[in-house]
């Protein structure tokens, strides 16, 4: 019972999940699993030495003061990919921000493709996303982080709201990534600015870290095509950056390059569904 003269407080969605991979005659195996609260993974099963995680929000959606974690560890020798059952929407909130936290970890001669599906911002929504990133000397890393502001098919604009994203990825402890994202206030203006998205409302970020990021280049920027963005290398990493009008065409953009940077290996089947 409440006491006189207080409101209920909201409840608020906490997730945590975990996967560690290793490698056992020549394929990629689970090792430890753990989910908590909203967070859960199912794990599908594969017929080559890799292993792949999708990540699920079972509270459909997040808002101020909402909270997922996920940690993941491909260790030594393992080739590991993780994305997402579905578009992560995030709703007006009155209460803070919503908090997604996410640490990979890439082990020697291993490969992680982190390929979440597309984050949904909706009107007055606030969001803090933070990844980070620890890669042994020769480990490859593939990392896609798509936005949409609001659905353009639903008729849904953003006018208003925050969002911060915070990327931080070292390798045997040096730095070698960084960048940060803030938009916050009057969105709906801010975007509408040539220098930020020109009055587009999809962005995404592609990151390539590892051997072959010179001899990728070329062929990334070939499967761009006309899209607007570009693509650069330099020091063993290759960054691309991709807007467009919405959804549809955003993904026309990214699925050819991602289809690149994975050695034409087709994305995981939630992508397609």
């Amino acid at each position: 019972m409440l006491m006189p003269g207080r409101t209920a407080r909201p409840q608020r969605t906490f997730g945590r999940g975990q996967v560690t991979a290793k490698a056992l005659a020549g394929r990629t195996r689970l090792d430890e699993f753990y989910q908590e609260g909203a967070a859960k993974i199912r794990i599908p099963e594969s017929f080559d030495g890799a292993m792949e995680a999708v990540l699920i929000n079972t509270s459909g959606g997040l808002t101020g003061g909402d909270r997922l974690q996920w940690v993941m560890d491909a260790e030594a020798g393992t080739a590991l990919t993780v994305t997402t059952q579905a578009c992560e929407k995030i709703y007006k909130s009155d209460e803070g921000p919503a908090m997604i936290d996410t640490e990979l970890r890439v082990g020697d001669n291993a490969r992680l493709d982190w390929l979440p599906q597309e984050t949904i911002l909706f009107d007055n929504a606030s969001l803090n996303r933070r990844l980070d990133v620890d890669l042994a000397e020769n480990a490859e890393f593939l990392a896609i982080e798509a936005v949409l502001l609001g659905r353009k098919a639903m008729g849904e604009a953003v006018q208003y709201g925050q969002f911060r994203d915070r990327w931080r990825v070292r390798r045997e402890g040096t730095l070698i990534h960084a960048e940060d994202v803030r938009m916050t206030g009057d969105i709906e203006n801010l975007v509408a600015q040539t220098a930020v998205l020109g009055g587009d409302v999809a962005f995404a970020t592609l990151l390539y870290c590892g051997p072959r990021a010179e001899a990728l280049m070329p062929k990334v920027r070939a499967a761009l095509g006309e899209a607007a963005g570009g693509a650069s290398e330099w020091s063993g990493k290759l960054v691309a950056r991709i807007v467009a009008p919405d959804g549809y065409h955003l993904r026309k953009s990214l699925i050819p390059a991602l289809k690149v940077l994975r050695d034409g290996q087709n994305l995981p089947k939630v992508w397609h569904l």
